[in-house]
């Protein structure tokens, strides 16, 4: 059942819903290993670490096979809308990817999006027929604004961004999936297996991730562990959980005991 169970994104197939980050990794070859063993089709990096004027030439997508894989260029950096979209402008025209993940923060030390910024940079870069994956907060109402604006998918954040503090508002979570007609991704702030299974027991379509794996100390391990947790928790909502309930309940019933 599992295995056409796959992650639709506009109108692009993907049979993985793990997303990851190739940031902060010891060297090309870890990174590339923790891919392989992640199992990930979509890759996300920030623009302002590539070198647009030769970006087949870049350290950070050199060590890619650019066919295997739908690169999502982030906008990490921007701090407002204008910013964002003159990014996201500059990744299309180098011919690296018309998708974009809109990540515009409003502090620096909590890095939290800025939700006004996005939500505007949203409406701009989707009418110029970019497909938009805004990072959000994990405010219910702006989730849905911003699926109406276009966004291809959201992606609310369980907790700030490298914090490893895990999913802080499961009950925000679920009702973003509640009511949502786009593919829901968790991104940022998740630091374990655990924390990526309780987010897909939530009903979230995929979990977006870099420091967890890239920063563990062994990433490869850790990406393989992080991908088998999607899947679990991926399979756990599928099934269908027993309601949680104040009281015990016996496996048997007592009167099957009875020697009458």
């Amino acid at each position: 059942m599992m295995r056409h169970d796959s992650l639709v994104i506009a109108g692009k197939t993907f049979s993985s819903r793990f997303l990851l980050g190739t940031g902060r990794y010891p060297n090309p070859f870890v990174q590339n290993e923790a891919i392989k063993a992640a199992e990930a089709e979509i890759l996300t990096f920030a623009i302002r670490r590539v070198n647009l004027e030769s970006p087949d030439e870049d350290a950070i997508l050199q060590h890619l096979d650019s066919d295997a894989f739908t690169y999502l260029p982030n906008t990490s950096g921007a701090s407002n809308a204008e910013e964002a979209v003159r990014i996201a402008r500059l990744a299309k025209a180098s011919g690296i990817s018309d998708w974009i993940k809109v990540e515009i923060s409003a502090n620096e030390k909590t890095l939290l999006p800025d939700p006004i910024e996005t939500l505007k940079a949203t409406e701009i870069l989707v009418k110029e027929g970019f497909t938009v994956l805004p990072y959000t907060s994990d405010d219910p109402v702006l989730a849905k604004r911003l699926e109406e604006a276009g966004a291809a998918a959201v992606m609310p954040g369980g907790s700030p961004i490298g914090t490893g503090l895990g999913i802080l508002n499961p009950y925000n979570i679920g009702l973003i999936v509640e009511e949502a007609n786009v593919p829901i991704i968790v991104d940022a702030g998740l630091g374990s297996a655990s924390d990526v299974t309780m987010a897909m027991e939530l009903g979230v379509d995929g979990v977006l991730m870099n420091t967890p794996v890239a920063k563990a100390k062994d990433p490869v391990q850790m990406a393989r562990a992080m991908k088998l947790a999607i899947d679990a928790g991926r399979m756990s909502y599928k099934a269908g959980r027993i309601p949680k309930k104040p009281y015990a309940t016996a496996s048997s019933q007592y009167e099957s005991l009875i020697v009458k």
